[in-house]
């Protein structure tokens, strides 16, 4: 059985692209969040091994997703995939306990590595 990954993203389109690539290497996908709210919700749930996390989402934005779920469990594995790729917010995402930071639009291989590093 591959790691645990819970998907975190405003956009089916994203979630199913990222869903289809982890797949294809070997990682499960147990859940699927369309906003920060819903992965705090899934993640205080399922527990995976990691969550990939959008910033930029309606209802609760991602960094404050990663801080809430950081409170939850110190030691959760979050990296970062989102289009904004301004310095500032990859600094805070990282700041709040992200361990990486994809910006989109990204190739198969980084998504991949990204986890990877992150589970390994």
């Amino acid at each position: 059985m591959g790691k645990k990954i819970l998907i975190t993203d405003d956009t089916a389109f994203m979630r199913l692209t990222l869903k289809n690539i982890l797949e294809k290497n070997g990682f499960e996908i147990v859940g699927e969040a369309e906003n920060g709210q819903v992965a705090v919700d899934l993640y205080n749930s399922l527990r995976p091994d990691l969550v990939i996390m959008d910033i930029t989402m309606p209802v609760m934005d991602g960094i404050t997703a990663i801080t809430k779920i950081k409170e939850i469990d110190a030691k959760a594995n979050i990296i970062v995939c989102s289009a904004m790729g301004q310095r500032a917010l990859v600094i805070q995402a990282l700041n709040a306990g992200a361990r990486d930071f994809v910006v989109k639009p990204f190739q198969a291989e980084r998504i991949v590595s990204a986890v990877s590093k992150a589970l390994a």
